[in-house]
């Protein structure tokens, strides 16, 4: 490596290491903040207090790496532009070009990282936090109780509502408890006040409740009732516990819980399911139609065509696949995504969910189904006037509503997986797209200092993440394609930095000008020149002497 790339490249280290350092913590601190009701009071290991807060930090650092990269980079090459370093180094013979591609395999190098990291860390860190939430949650459930709904203290023997509870206090009003721990009587308790606590044993719940009425029914005689006043009342819930549990794994795997390879297998799971589905509503849609059946305008309208999916999870869990050189976790992934689930159209997979796959020409097998209660034309057609097939045509919209819903579904789980896993990618390249962008700004405008690294980068990353919730948004109703949707920022903002990389020759030579007067006027005279193509005039007022 030369000097001046160790250089430049050490211009970025302390940047870099604050800037993430900083967001983390802050993002860090909110988290925890809005998490404390569900840590605080319940007598929780200081181990686990601290594993909560280390689970936490792998999701927040990569969203806050790809700010921390623009960030360094717009103080980097400023600082270097305003002490005429640039200025130096082009006298030298040294291009712009020369000076950012040590920052350009940076980059790289941390978009390779991310890559990995959000695949296989951050999956596994998120999965154990969802895990150690309901391990804490069963930690003192009275912490858990919701007010104005009816609680489930004990399953099927003991409920309990409150119209206010104070988790400070583990005091309530407006009290209601039912009680059916008793097979003989069914008992309901009101009570205006009480108090919550646990016995010595950390095993049982102990309730006293103020002014309030017992009523007591027994099963064997309801016309008898039962009514007593009480102005303290004490009430044992035997087998609610107060240990904590720390669960070593959890069978459920949210999307964000999942690596690429598990949720390109549930992907194409979703996709095998969704041409079971397809093939049975065409074939019913069609008899349907034969049948002169009215349907309704939405079975009219459904597309058939699956969601529009580009991408190469596919590949890429081959290569960990490869890497790994045995049957991990990432290559029975791979391995499962394409035997145990294969693409619409494979014959084995078709052929296994109840599809006949026929080839016509030599072209790709299609799929079709048989089913229950449609007589093919070997056997004749059956009589229209029979009650029985009265009673068929009258069941045709119910069994098309079946697969059309299944279908709905299917591709909801396409589209959110698919979301899912380009999202994964698109974060980790955007750390390479700020890079391109932010560098030719700093050189643009050198003497914009901190106030140009702050503005950008809130105004940069803020529009990003706009476009990327919106994009995730849109990308899960299907109504762009998962692709777009997040490679959208990416495309929009790379674009846009090599735009302004193809432009480099403009910027300041000197640490004069380049500042953010300079930087609003340029906003000016280009918007300026656009409008008046455009027939609209933008008026210079001048001030007279």
């Amino acid at each position: 490596m030369k000097i001046l790339h160790r250089y430049v490249l050490k211009e970025h280290v302390g940047p870099l290491t604050f800037a993430i350092s900083a967001l983390t913590s802050m993002l860090l601190l909110n988290y925890v903040a809005k998490r404390f009701g569900e840590l605080a009071g319940k007598g929780l290991p200081w181990a686990v207090i601290g594993e909560f807060v280390g689970l936490t930090i792998p999701f927040i650092f990569a969203m806050t790496l790809p700010m921390a990269v623009l960030i360094s980079t717009l103080y980097a090459f400023s600082r270097l532009a305003a002490d005429n370093e640039i200025t130096a180094l082009k006298s030298s013979g040294v291009g712009l070009r020369r000076v950012m591609m040590p920052v350009v395999l940076a980059a790289s190098v941390i978009t390779l990282g991310m890559i990995v990291f959000n695949d296989q860390v951050m999956p596994r860190a998120n999965h154990r936090l969802a895990v150690l939430h309901r391990d804490i949650a069963q930690k003192k459930p009275t912490f858990a109780l919701r007010e104005q709904v009816i609680n489930e203290l004990s399953p099927g023997k003991f409920y309990l509502r409150a119209g206010h509870i104070d988790k400070n206090s583990n005091r309530m009003r407006e009290i209601t408890i039912y009680d059916f721990g008793d097979v003989g009587r069914r008992r309901t308790i009101h009570a205006d006040s009480g108090n919550m606590a646990m016995s010595s044993d950390q095993s049982d719940l102990l309730m006293t409740l103020y002014d309030g009425t017992l009523q007591d029914v027994p099963f064997s005689d309801p016309m008898q009732l039962q009514r007593l006043f009480f102005k303290v009342d004490l009430v044992r819930v035997r087998g609610v516990g107060n240990q904590f549990k720390e669960s070593q794994a959890g069978t459920y795997k949210g999307e964000r819980e999942m690596t690429v390879c598990e949720m390109e297998r549930t992907r194409s799971e979703a996709q095998s399911n969704y041409t079971v589905a397809q093939a049975e509503f065409a074939d019913r849609l069609q008899e349907a139609r034969e049948a002169k059946v009215a349907l309704g305008r939405e079975v009219r309208e459904t597309n058939l065509d699956p969601p529009a999916e580009w991408s190469f999870s596919g590949a890429y869990c081959a290569l960990l696949g490869t890497l790994a050189g045995a049957r991990g976790d990432s290559g029975k992934a791979a391995t499962a995504r394409t035997g145990v689930a294969p693409s619409a159209g494979s014959s084995s997979g078709v052929a296994s969910g109840g599809i006949n796959a026929t080839a016509d020409d030599g072209g790709p097998p299609k799929a079709k189904r048989a089913f229950p209660g449609r007589a093919s034309a070997s056997a004749g057609a059956p009589d229209p006037t029979s009650a029985v097939a009265a009673q068929s045509r009258a069941m045709l919209p119910a069994q098309i509503e079946g697969p059309r819903i299944r279908m709905t579904e299917a591709a909801r789980v396409m589209n959110l997986y698919s979301v899912e896993i380009h999202k994964k990618f698109a974060l980790a390249v955007a750390c390479m797209v700020f890079v391109v962008l932010g560098a030719p700004i700093a050189l643009r405008f050198p003497r914009g200092g901190v106030g140009l690294t702050i503005g950008v980068s809130l105004g940069v990353f803020g529009l990003y993440y706009v476009a990327l919730i919106g994009g995730q948004s849109l990308g899960s109703r299907g109504i762009v394609p998962p692709a777009l949707a997040m490679w959208g920022a990416n495309i929009l903002f790379g674009g846009a930095g090599l735009l302004l990389l193809s432009k480099l020759g403009t910027e300041s030579a000197t640490s004069r000008g380049g500042d953010a007067r300079e930087m609003t006027d340029a906003f000016r005279s280009w918007l300026a020149k656009h409008l008046v193509r455009v027939g609209i005039p933008l008026e210079r007022h001048r001030s007279t002497p």
